[in-house]
């Protein structure tokens, strides 16, 4: 192992990171090893050279995610290797350093800061070389660390090179040419000079050729240009790179074609180039060895790029000496520089075709004008003695305590080793004073944008006195509980930069919306979903107006807010929403924020007890912050008045590790939040840590979460009128109310706004300042960015078995007997197999599972259980993938976060208690009506009900058990988000559940029976009666000839089905002679009009379904209401007669409950021949015939208990023909 100081290098690409290992010696760094990362592997593997010796390592951090993870590891492998405590510091590659900088730099908080303010410049490899600067900060905060910038090289450019042909103060703003690939060619300007001295004192173009790949201009050593200019697109092609274009191009994508801005960059930077050309391969390895045409033309037109760069080049440079091919094509692919230099033989290159071939150091002839060579380069030994020449002489941490022992907190996750400490509000250390005071500056720009939107009108930057047309003539919002969400807001900012962590915001308190609008709009995503809404004075002043302002947003987090996955309007939700948004999401984490009178609601009070279902090893983590401002609208909250010794008790009988943050000076509360974060995530690091790696425990983790207590109304007007407000409920909603006509009102408004001091926050356009902007995370790590919170566009389509294989075969039918909900739980089962790898399906229960018959799914899975596992459980597991809690509202809930994040699942109820989610469906489909107007948000999968032990079979349960009303909620809802099925048997079933799962943005209701019932339909019949939504049983019915039926029996459900066919067989029997039609719905929506629903039949198709003018008895499922609603713009709307549940239900047998409410065999067949004109009269001993059925029946079930074998013996009695079995 060498001994001395050591030096680190890290070269962050756009998918690997290079490592070198430099011994420092005499002042110079000799490189004794390096490394590899690449994160296109799974799983991570880092692979080391130590002189000639090598090894690969699997890393135990699965993705590249959590990079300071990665680090950690990579840094306890190398030190088995090396003495890392002789690390002097770690030198990293930048890509971009703008015109700030134009050499080295030793790195702090404000050069950091300063390095993220350029990632627009370049988006692929910024983040992750700052990501990397910030995972060695969190682990090694002692340690030195500098950047070198590719761009610094070129800094010798001149002015006119460096120009583009556009408006002269676009280039004082900083668009012009950069140049980069610097590094690479200050190592061959360097090696040249050694090498051939007279070469490097000539023009000399230099091909950096990698996947990334671009050339530069030499003259004596300086860079003079680079094909790559303003971003590393440009120039010649790469391997998913465009290279130069058109712009044109990009007008004609973005204007005539609508393309998305996203779109376009993933395109240009991710699908073009090699890959774009030849729809191959982005490497140019296979594209040489491949035949096909389309490979050859992309390297033909890569190597044409590159030999007419290279003549403009020339050009720059009036004349050419040398050519030197470097990097990974450079260096290694004959091929591509024989083609590049054969054509140019006009510029006098002669390639030497053997020594090219065996990539030899000069690979032109001696009688070559043009000397050709092939230099390997070596950034990173440009990076080391760039961060030696900082510290040249000097120990950079002579003065600090041994860098490298400095290990990052972890903590055990078993909760025998809890620790009950709060953190205190003197926490000092964490934030130095010049972050303190950004994050301050910070906190106040989204206060002060919080309040502009409730009041103001214009003058947006108080940029003259305020007046009374300035402020809206209704004030609407609620400021109490805004403070303390910008506050955990920035702070979670902070944490998400430092850890490079992929967070959302979970804001429960209701009416929190200003708050997530002002922070989304500081950190730029509100301005790129809405570009009207500028980052400038006139687009503060439109977004200040908009604000619960008609024609604008709401107060609350509603859709329209970046970011959110929660519809604030209704409490109780949001701690259930996080939960189900981390579910198989493992680098996911949900701050979520409870608000105190949030902490009131029953399904909130439950939620907490999500943390039993949530396991470490694959899913993500949810840090609830309960935001204790005392009040309520008029009336303090009890946990707000709970002690915290109270509150401790309380959340570690939930199960968590509780931290307390409370106070009301800003500064010091800084200090503790930040403090606290940084234990919290730390403790979440550690369990999923240890779940990941380590030895698997028996019990739930203890995860923390955090009690945080501010004033309501922080920050804002202490008195009005002499009454209190901060700190009191009087700053719930607007605490100075009469602002447009009391001057008095308007001053307080206006000294609170410039409290905040606008003119440091905002520069002279109205934008952020950029020391503030620099603040925000980057890129999809903003939260109101964060691709979770819109989660279509993680979606990946929902991989189903062939519903063919599940088919019941109908010999004879209506004699098959079958359990549907059974049959359903087959396909299930596949389901979860099909997609186990993809982990992005479960199905959700009030431990009803096994009871509505879909038991089969824990053949391949189990149950959610995190608790201990007693030897003699079933079906339980830690990897389980079924949902079970006795809490409707948790099952919604956790479904709904899930779904909003991109993934799929089942909600299986009995019907009478999904009930008690009829208001979280309620906000559920108004989330989804106004996503669906919303351009930037994606299609999310569909909410899928499966409702069984419906009210037809809780005959054992009784009256209670009985209600088939959430139906006619659903149908109240929009027409394009609900769909209501009614499948009669198991192959209608297994078609509908298998098209509702593949749906979208929709709300998808399936009324299905668990009790064994008659099949009707073959799969081919199930499969074009689904299609259609409402067709004739031509075999059940009797019609002769074209004319119209005597009546029709239509029916929804299953046993409205089996009721009325047993009718018409009554009818059949007894009146051969009446003609009647059969119809069955299965897609109840279908019964509205085309205008009123897109499943809607026309009125030419319903009239011929259901006849213009004939009687239709209609034996429905539900309220009979509902078929009247549904129906009533029809023709014969008037002769509908609809029979359902009327409210009569006790414990009693199946056939009894259809008695009780008229829905039986007996009382439809007796309706149809006192619908049908003149056939009372005739019929009336038929009549009499069912009435007396109907008393044996009564006497029957009340003597012995159980239906007369006549009615539960009873099946279909025809044949295909029509025939009445003998």
């Amino acid at each position: 192992m060498p001994n001395g100081n050591l030096l680190l290098t890290f070269n962050a690409g756009s998918s690997t990171v290079k490592i070198g290992l430099f011994e420092i010696e005499a002042d110079k760094a000799h490189r004794i090893g390096k490394g590899l990362i690449d994160f296109r592997r799974r799983p991570l593997t880092f692979h080391l050279t130590e002189g000639p010796a090598s090894l690969d390592r699997s890393l135990q951090t699965d993705t590249g995610e959590h990079l300071h993870e990665v680090v950690d590891e990579t840094f306890g492998i190398l030190s088995e290797h090396f003495d890392l405590s002789t690390v002097r510091a770690i030198g990293h590659r930048v890509v971009h350093g703008g015109d700030m900088f134009t050499g080295p730099v030793r790195l702090d908080e404000a050069s950091i800061r300063d390095i993220e303010g350029l990632t627009t410049l370049a988006p692929l490899h910024q983040p992750q070389a700052l990501r990397l600067i910030r995972a060695v900060k969190h682990l090694r905060p002692a340690l030195a660390q500098t950047a070198s910038f590719d761009t610094a090289f070129h800094a010798t450019q001149s002015d006119l090179v460096r120009r583009f042909a556009l408006p002269r103060a676009l280039h004082d703003q900083g668009i012009k040419r950069y140049g980069f690939h610097g590094l690479s060619y200050a190592f061959i300007a360097a090696e040249l000079q050694r090498r051939a001295p007279k070469a490097a004192a000539g023009k000399v173009v230099v091909a950096h050729l990698g996947s990334g790949a671009s050339l530069c201009a030499l003259d004596k050593g300086e860079s003079r240009d680079c094909s790559m200019g303003f971003s590393t697109l440009d120039g010649i092609p790469m391997a998913t790179r465009c290279g130069t274009l058109d712009p044109g191009v990009l007008l004609h994508l973005l204007g005539q074609k609508g393309t998305a801005l996203k779109e376009v960059e993933d395109m240009l930077y991710y699908q073009s180039g090699m890959i774009g050309v030849s729809g191959i391969s982005a490497d140019t390895r296979d594209l040489l060895k491949d035949a096909r045409a389309e490979a050859r033309e992309a390297i033909d037109l890569f190597c044409l790029r590159i030999a007419g760069e290279i003549g403009r080049m020339a050009a720059t440079l009036g004349g050419l000496d040398g050519m030197v091919f470097t990097a990974g094509i450079g260096e290694h692919q004959p091929e591509i520089r024989a083609a590049i230099c054969d054509r140019l033989r006009w510029l006098g290159l002669d390639i030497d075709n053997d020594a090219n071939a065996a990539n030899a150091p000069v690979v032109s002839t001696s009688s070559s004008s043009v000397t050709a060579f092939v230099i390997p380069t070596d950034e990173e030994q440009i990076i080391a003695n760039e961060a030696l020449s900082i510290f040249a002489g000097s120990d950079p941490d002579h003065n600090q305590p041994a860098p490298w022992a400095i290990a990052s907190h972890s903590t055990t996750s078993n909760r025998s080793n809890h620790m009950e400490k709060q953190a205190t509000a003197d926490s000092t250390g964490v934030l130095d004073t010049a972050e303190l005071a950004l994050i301050d500056r910070y906190w106040r720009a989204a206060n002060y944008l919080s309040v502009g939107q409730i009041y103001l009108l214009d003058n947006p930057l108080l940029r003259e006195p305020l007046k009374a047309e300035h402020i809206k003539p209704r004030l609407l919002g609620h400021w109490g509980t805004t403070p303390g969400l910008n506050f955990i807001y920035a702070h979670l900012n902070r944490i998400i930069r430092n850890r490079d962590l992929d967070i959302i915001y979970v804001c429960g308190p209701g009416h929190g919306g200003l708050g997530m609008v002002a922070n989304t709009y500081l950190e730029g995503t509100y301005s790129e979903i809405y570009p009207d809404i500028s980052e400038n004075a006139d687009g503060m002043r439109k977004l200040f107006r908009q604000f619960s302002f008609p024609g604008g947003i709401p107060s609350h987090a509603a859709p329209e807010t970046p970011g959110s996955i929660h519809e604030g309007g209704e409490l109780g939700y949001a701690l259930v929403h996080a939960y189900g948004a981390v579910f198989d999401n493992p680098d996911l984490i949900a701050a979520c924020v409870v608000g105190d009178g949030e902490a009131e609601t029953g399904p909130l009070a439950a939620s907490w007890h999500s943390n039993k279902f949530l396991n470490p090893a694959r899913d993500g983590a949810v840090l609830p912050i309960l935001h204790l401002n005392g009040y309520k609208i008029a009336n303090p909250t009890l946990l707000g008045r709970a002690t915290d010794e109270d509150l401790r008790h309380l959340f570690i009988g939930y199960g968590y590790e509780p931290f307390f943050v409370e106070g009301s000076e800003p500064h010091k509360m800084h200090q503790a939040m930040a403090a606290t974060f940084e234990q919290a995530f730390d403790r979440i690091r550690a369990i999923q840590r240890e779940a990941r790696h380590g030895a698997p425990g028996n019990f739930c983790p203890r995860w923390p979460m955090i009690v945080f207590r501010s004033p309501k109304g922080w920050t804002g007007p202490k008195e009005v009128d002499g009454k209190r407000v901060e700190g009191f409920w009087r700053a719930h909603q607007v605490p100075v109310s009469n602002c447009r006509d009391d001057a008095g009102h308007r001053k307080i408004l206006e000294d609170w706004m410039q409290s905040y001091d606008p003119q440091d926050l905002f520069d002279t356009n109205g934008r952020l300042k950029e020391a503030l902007r620099a603040l925000a995370p980057m890129g999809q790590r903003r939260m109101g960015a964060n691709p979770h919170a819109n989660g279509g566009l993680l979606r990946q389509e929902l991989v189903t078995p062939a519903i063919d294989d599940y088919a019941v075969a109908v010999k004879e039918r209506g004699r098959t007997m079958a359990q549907s909900t059974e049959i359903l739980g087959h396909y299930l089962r596949d389901t979860l197999t099909l997609n186990a790898d993809g982990a992005n399906f479960r199905i959700f229960g009030p431990d009803e599972t096994e009871s509505n018959r879909l038991g089969s799914v824990f053949e391949v899975t189990d149950r959610v259980w995190m608790e201990e596992i007693k030897p003699y459980d079933v079906s339980l597991a830690r990897d389980g993938r079924v949902m079970e809690v006795l809490s409707e509202h948790l099952c919604q809930g956790w479904l709904e976060g899930y779904l909003l994040t991109g993934r799929h699942g089942l909600f299986s109820c009995y019907e009478a208690f999904i009930h008690i989610i009829d208001s979280m469906f309620n906000q559920h489909a108004k989330w989804l009506k106004v996503s669906r107007e919303l351009p930037w948000r994606k299609p999310v999968s569909s909410l899928n009900y499966l409702l069984t032990s419906h009210v037809w079979r809780q005959d054992h349960n009784g009256f209670s058990h009985q209600d088939p009303g959430f139906i006619d909620l659903v149908a109240n809802k929009k027409a394009d988000t609900v769909r209501i099925y009614l499948p009669p048997d198991a192959n209608t079933l297994l078609w509908t559940s298998d098209h509702c799962l593949k749906t979208y943005d929709r709300i998808n209701v399936i009324v299905a029976g668990k009790q064994p019932e008659l099949q009707w339909l073959s799969m081919d019949e199930a499969v074009k009666h689904c299609e259609a939504g409402i067709s004739i049983w031509d075999w059940a019915g009797n019609e002769q000839g074209a004319g119209e039926p005597d009546v029709v029996m239509a029916c929804a459900g299953d046993v409205p089905t089996m009721e009325t066919l047993a009718a018409v067989d009554l009818l059949r029997q007894n009146i051969p002679e009446l003609s009647i039609r059969v119809v069955n719905v299965v897609d109840l929506m279908a019964l509205q009009s085309k205008e009123q629903h897109p499943h809607g039949l026309t009125d030419e198709v319903f009239d011929r379904l259901f006849t213009p003018d004939r009687p239709v008895i209609f034996a429905y499922h539900g309220y009979p209401y509902l078929i009247h609603r549904l129906t009533y713009r029809r023709t014969n709307h008037s002769n509908i007669h609809v029979r359902g549940f009327i409210e009569e239900g006790t414990t009693t047998t199946p056939f009894d409950m259809t008695v009780l409410n008229e829905l039986d065999r007996y009382h439809l067949a007796i309706e149809t021949i006192e619908r049908v004109p003149g056939l009372k009269e005739k019929a009336a001993d038929v009549i009499k015939l069912f009435q007396g059925k109907l008393e044996e029946h009564h006497r029957y079930v009340r003597q012995h208990g159980e239906d007369m074998p006549e009615i539960s013996n009873w099946k279909w009695p025809y044949d295909g023909n029509g025939t009445r079995l003998a």
